[in-house]
């Protein structure tokens, strides 16, 4: 019974091949959308977790101001100092490694190739603070950090840039008129989402970019590395009292500095991305009713216009259990037709703009199984009421139908 009815549903869709086609394209719009929107919003939500995790993990970052930034009106609030550095490596329990760092730009130049760069000046501490190994060559001797020499470690964009991929370690490059020796090549990193490139780094002693560069003796930024052993909520509470009382700020008074915890910032940017991949899935979800209403419309057009037909069934023995199924099968074999091209469609959208929003292709089994399910309930929801209507006709009336 099952398979005839089948057949006799495809063979009503086939009649009408361009109607049909118009009236799962409302499904076939929402099911590719919501599939679209909840996967690249999940491999946005992946990638965001994968470049905080590249950053390292129970790492504090101090940076004055409130926010990221300097804050809004009033004076401007005071830069840290190495003081601070050693104070917070000295006096806080838990602390693994403490890195100052300072950041100017400037242009680097060798041997006729120029490339506009961020020059960083840090510690070697830097490297024990986060998981950032050097793909060749050597991180700052004691020596050359105390003295403040002109030597650098260079990102791979650097690399490629300015030395074409060849042999960089060893050689010696002008940046901002300062001659600078490569002791090192950091490893690949890539691009973040929220900073930029992260390989097109120049890292220099603190000391030489502070001497050479900006000309006081002033830290913008701290990481602070924290023992596995202990709490970052613990240590955070211990480095506030300790520059609060270190930059004399009187009680009731806010800080003019700011702590961030990488696991926070981490949390902080998945539920954005989480909650902005429901609100768009939901949007796009509204496609699926729409789409559902112009299958129950087309399957009452369809009802209509088969009458005379439905009253033959029913003269010649057909029971109203049988015509019932045969218009339910016929919305639901549409609305999984539906259901089937969106699928593909949404793939083919995934698989173009993965590359220009620099995630990952992927295919997540989950949402497409849920997204043809919703489709073929939707074929039983509005295509009921039509399939009910046509059961119920009564033989005579139908048979008169003109």
């Amino acid at each position: 019974m099952y398979g005839t009815v089948f057949l006799l549903a495809l063979r009503s869709i086939r009649r009408h091949l361009l109607r049909s086609f118009l009236t799962v394209l409302g499904i076939v719009i929402g099911v590719a959308a919501v599939v679209t929107m909840v996967t690249l919003g999940n491999a946005t939500t992946a990638a965001v977790q994968n470049q905080i995790s590249s950053l390292g993990t129970n790492i504090l970052q101090i940076r004055p101001g409130q926010g990221f930034g300097r804050g809004g009106g009033g004076p401007r609030p005071p830069n840290f100092d190495m003081d601070d550095v050693r104070a917070i490596e000295q006096q806080i329990a838990g602390v693994k490694a403490v890195a100052p760092q300072v950041q100017t730009s400037g242009t680097a130049i060798f041997e006729g190739a120029n490339w506009s760069t961020t020059i960083n000046g840090t510690s070697s501490a830097y490297f024990q603070v986060q998981p950032w190994p050097l793909a060749s060559g050597r991180s700052f001797l004691s020596s050359e950090e105390q003295a403040g020499k002109a030597v650098c470690i260079i990102g791979n964009t650097v690399h490629q840039n300015l030395f074409r991929g060849g042999e960089a370690i060893g050689q010696r490059f002008r940046v901002k008129g300062i001659s600078c020796d490569v002791i090192g090549i950091l490893s690949t990193r890539g691009q973040a989402g929220f900073g930029g490139d992260q390989d097109d780094v120049v890292i220099m002693p603190i000391k030489t970019v502070q001497r050479r560069f900006t000309g006081n003796q002033d830290v913008s930024v701290i990481l602070v590395g924290v023992d596995d052993a202990y709490s970052t909520t613990q240590v955070q509470a211990s480095i506030t009292d300790l520059l609060r009382e270190r930059r004399k700020i009187g009680e009731g008074k806010e800080d003019n500095f700011n702590i961030f915890d990488t696991k926070q910032i981490s949390d902080t940017l998945t539920s954005t991305t989480t909650l902005m991949t429901r609100i768009m899935a939901a949007v796009a979800a509204i496609s699926l009713i729409v789409g559902g209403i112009g299958i129950m419309n087309i399957m009452l057009v369809s009802v209509t216009e088969r009458t005379r037909e439905i009253g033959i069934r029913l003269a010649i023995g057909a029971v109203s259990r049988e015509v019932l199924m045969q218009f339910l099968v016929e919305a639901v074999v549409l609305s999984c037709l539906g259901g089937l091209i969106g699928l593909l469609l949404a793939q083919i959208a995934i698989a173009l703009l993965s590359p220009l929003m620099q995630v990952p292709w992927t295919f997540d089994a989950q949402i497409n199984i849920i997204a043809f399910v919703i489709s073929a309930v939707i074929g039983v929801v509005f295509g009921y009421f039509p399939a009910r209507r046509a059961a119920n006709l009564n033989p005579i009336d139908a048979l008169r139908h003109e």
